[in-house]
């Protein structure tokens, strides 16, 4: 047996237990995150660290989370152990901090909202909305209330992929092209759904910043305000960058990455994206939208971000 000295000291570097719960049983990232999370024996940043509750929501309009729901939530509750209750109101009251799962972004303001007033640390997975305008409400209110929050795709968290804007066969960074595959979701922007892989890759490389954008001829081209380029179009995942040096190519990261940042994210209340750069990818991609409506025609970032402030504004004023 250890020295009671011993003892106290591990008791003392153990992490306090964190109840984690679930908005959305509609994805695999569910089961992906529960076995990840709930593994027996975790150490480092999952110790100590369990998914204990979900509230099972979904979109009945979208078949791809209606047809899903409840497979997800059988291996939930059968295979992870985990309570399945009845309103986000009930699931708060048995967490510390949520993850918000729900495949459809349409309702991710509605069901970030009670958590954010709640005051839990939230995590939200992509997209972090359907709408510029809701993207931009979510960090709003997280502010406000000062609520530790971020969204992002798992391709992000490469070790590879960060070190790439810093390669020295590279030399100084001039442009960065992505692909991914692109699927389509009814109510969204088309790169919502899988693009915005491609998207977080890029922006893992060349950051926020970007002032216009074009959607020509299947490619998506945004100039950086510093001159660089990132260029996105559908296809197999790939990321290439080149410099006044050279090129180089990686590729994205995995569930077991993100699960591992949201875990230090969750202790340390430090957002591993910040609220800006998400804004600034999800206004990319919208201004790619209105491009690609307009034949190519370039688009600003300050044009999409301008359009989605006076939504905002007209629905507050509506409220009065």
């Amino acid at each position: 047996m250890l020295p009671l000295s011993l003892l106290l000291l591990a008791a003392a570097e153990a992490p306090a237990p964190l109840k984690v719960g679930i908005i959305g049983l509609d994805t695999s990232h569910v089961t992906a995150f529960a076995a990840i999370l709930n593994k027996k024996d975790n150490k480092g940043p999952l110790a100590n660290m369990r998914i204990v509750a979900a509230f099972p929501a979904g979109s009945p309009d979208l078949p791809i989370s209606a047809d899903r729901i409840a497979g997800f939530t059988k291996t939930l509750k059968d295979k992870h152990g985990v309570e399945i209750v009845d309103s986000i109101a009930d699931l708060l009251k048995k967490v510390d901090v949520v993850l918000l799962e729900s495949v459809d972004g349409r309702p991710h303001l509605a069901q970030a909202r009670p958590v954010i007033e709640a005051g839990k640390p939230l995590f939200i997975d992509k997209p972090v909305a359907a709408s510029l305008a809701d993207t931009i409400e979510i960090f709003e209110l997280a502010r406000k209330h000062k609520v530790p929050c971020f969204s992002s795709s798992s391709l992000r968290f490469s070790d590879q992929l960060k070190k790439l804007a810093s390669d020295p066969a590279v030399g100084k960074l001039q442009r960065c092209d992505t692909a991914y595959t692109v699927s389509p979701l009814k109510g969204h922007p088309e790169l919502f759904f899988y693009g915005i892989h491609g998207i977080e890759m890029l922006f893992t490389v060349l950051g926020p910043g970007c002032e216009s954008v074009t959607w020509k001829d299947g490619v998506v081209t945004g100039t950086w305000k510093d001159g660089r380029i990132g260029t996105f179009r559908a296809g197999k995942e790939s990321v290439k960058v080149t410099g006044d040096k050279g090129t180089a190519e990686g590729k994205g990261g995995n569930y077991n990455g993100l699960v591992i940042a949201i875990a230090t994210f969750f202790r340390d209340g430090k957002p591993p994206v910040s609220a800006a750069e998400t804004v600034d990818l999800v206004a990319f991609m919208v201004a790619a939208e209105e491009s690609k409506k307009a034949d190519g025609k370039s688009v600003t970032i300050a044009a999409v971000m301008k359009q989605a402030r006076d939504e905002i504004a007209a629905r507050a004023k509506g409220d009065k």
